[in-house]
């Protein structure tokens, strides 16, 4: 089938960018920094296995697997003036409408920012609503088969895959995420040694990878930002002639 999702919106979330990188080469996405899991949310059918050491991420990615889509789509509005901790649902639930309270963030809110308020109303993308819910419910039944890993990016199973390696910025940009790579030195070292197809990425000025290739996404503007993210790529193919990326 084509591309699902995504379910959540993850800061520097890939499924925009997605369709920009290399298609998979193998059956197999491993994607050992997963956040929403933006790559592979465009392959679902494929076999996937997420890794992510934040305990929000992996509670939320272990509910989206295993729960039944009219579960999800019964889910009820958060009440207003309330938080997600008023919904009469189970914490991974709760976690769920968090991430949706706030577009594009590194950890589940309690309370809806104006712009997802804004959204909820029916402009835009975002805000825990039933079109939100409807969003969610047509893809789980399609990652049924996927596994998700708590823990760091080493907890990936050592085998032949496509590898989507999107960790943590290595600049300031990416202090805002609670867990972090040790080394970024041992990272690279450690992608370098995966058996298959290997797609990494970072923002312009990150040195952990040799990097082949660059891309100028879409991204949110605001204060000092143009609304572009300047990012990096490297791309090993398990073709000889298709090394790089662009």
């Amino acid at each position: 089938m084509s591309g699902i999702g995504p379910f959540w919106r993850y800061y520097g979330g890939k499924f925009r960018a997605a369709p920009r990188y290399p298609l998979p080469e193998i059956d197999t996405i491993i994607e050992p920094f997963a956040g929403a899991a933006g790559y592979a949310c465009r392959y679902p059918s494929l076999r996937v296995i997420l890794v992510d050491a934040d305990p929000a991420v992996a509670a939320t990615w272990r509910y989206l697997i295993r729960t039944p889509a009219s579960e999800i789509a019964a889910i009820p509005d958060v009440p207003e003036g309330g938080s997600v901790d008023d919904l009469p649902v189970c914490q991974e639930a709760r976690l769920l409408a968090g991430w949706w309270m706030n577009s594009g963030t590194t950890t589940p809110r309690k309370t809806p920012s104006k712009r997802a308020n804004y959204a909820s109303e029916g402009q835009g993308w975002g805000g825990w609503c039933r079109r939100s819910r409807e969003r969610i419910a047509r893809g789980v039944d399609h990652i049924r088969h996927w596994q998700i890993i708590e823990g760091d990016y080493t907890k990936a199973p050592d085998v032949r895959a496509t590898w989507l390696i999107d960790p943590p910025y290595q600049s300031p940009a990416g202090r805002c995420y609670r867990k972090q790579p040790g080394s970024f030195d041992a990272l690279g070292a450690w992608a370098l040694e995966r058996k298959g197809q290997v797609i990494a990425c970072d923002q312009e000025g990150s040195d952990w990878m040799p990097w082949t290739g660059r891309v100028a996404l879409k991204s949110n503007a605001g204060h000092k930002r143009d609304g572009v993210s300047r990012e990096v790529i490297y791309h090993r193919s398990t073709h000889p002639n298709l090394w790089g990326v662009m």
